[in-house]
């Protein structure tokens, strides 16, 4: 099937990053984000605004996802440091709002989750105003693993189902839509209280009563606010994109889940799980009680 022509709402025009000071501040930190590993689209904007969604834990997948641009193979052994630097470099760049996320250590006992507990109490350590969101594997479904990470109390968790049921043993071969599911779920058990967040790619095949299915999926496990954007193909190995979808649809989605209780969404060609975050974590709490800050 050849690949469709790109549309024109799909035109973006790209800053250059060479002098930019948040690239700048992670590379002497010796920091990965996932907006260059992942061949993020918004990497110019987000760079611009003084945003980065960072990256712990390497830059080396153990798993092989179809549709992600990120390196896989055998990773190095976790740096003991890098809870500190990523703290200093959040401090540097003077950020009160901060998504960590990570590739995914299937290698590790635990999955990478200490080294995610211990990054967000490094950072409230320096400055508990911090808000951290962190975007998580799926620990291969280790409940233990998940208590750890919510045990330093992260302000939002959020883990992306990233497409349909039907697509995983194309998009994700080595996931399990059920165990997103579960570990969605169970967050809130653990900590009712806590802002849950998922994401999903449209255009890899996908239909309106399948993408109607994953929404109410969300709302039953629990999740809070969600993010819904194109797939777009990062490299000609990976999977093509079958459709690209039209803004109207995507906010006739955005419609469909505020209906059914989500407290937010972004939705459209250019959203990512990370993109905005911050707009998308206020906009959730506008029929909450905030509650207080460590």
């Amino acid at each position: 099937m050849a690949t469709p022509n790109k549309p024109p709402w799909l035109k973006k025009k790209f800053s250059p990053l060479s002098h930019n000071p948040v690239k700048q501040v992670l590379a002497e930190a010796d920091l990965h984000t996932v907006c260059e590993q992942a061949c993020c689209p918004n990497i110019g904007e987000c760079f611009s605004k003084g945003t980065a969604t960072i990256l712990i834990l390497g830059k080396i997948c153990t798993r092989s996802c179809r549709f992600c641009a990120v390196e896989h193979g055998i990773p190095l052994s976790p740096d003991t440091k890098e809870p500190r630097k990523v703290a200093l470099a959040v401090k540097r760049m003077g950020l009160k709002y901060v998504v960590i996320t990570s590739v995914t250590r299937d290698d590790l006992f635990d999955g990478g989750a200490s080294q995610f507990s211990e990054t967000i109490q490094v950072i409230y350590s320096l400055d508990q105003r911090i808000r951290v969101e962190v975007l998580i594997p799926d620990f291969e479904g280790k409940r233990a693993s998940l208590a750890d990470v919510l045990s330093a109390q992260p302000t939002v968790l959020s883990h992306n189902v990233e497409t349909i049921p039907r697509l995983y043993p194309e998009v994700r071969p080595q996931a399990v839509y059920k165990r997103s599911l579960d570990l969605l779920r169970g967050s809130k058990d653990i900590n009712p209280q806590l802002l849950v967040k998922s994401g999903f790619m449209l255009g890899l095949g996908e239909t309106e009563d399948e993408v109607i299915g994953v929404l109410n999926d969300l709302r039953e496990v629990g999740c809070d606010f969600l993010t819904i954007g194109q797939y777009l193909r990062p490299r000609s190995d990976l999977l093509p994109v079958v459709r690209y979808v039209h803004p109207d649809e995507f906010e006739l989605y955005r419609l469909r889940g505020l209906e059914i209780g989500f407290k937010a969404i972004a939705s459209g060609p250019f959203v990512r799980s990370s993109y905005n975050a911050l707009q998308l974590f206020e906009h959730s709490l506008r029929s909450m009680v905030l509650l207080p800050l460590r």
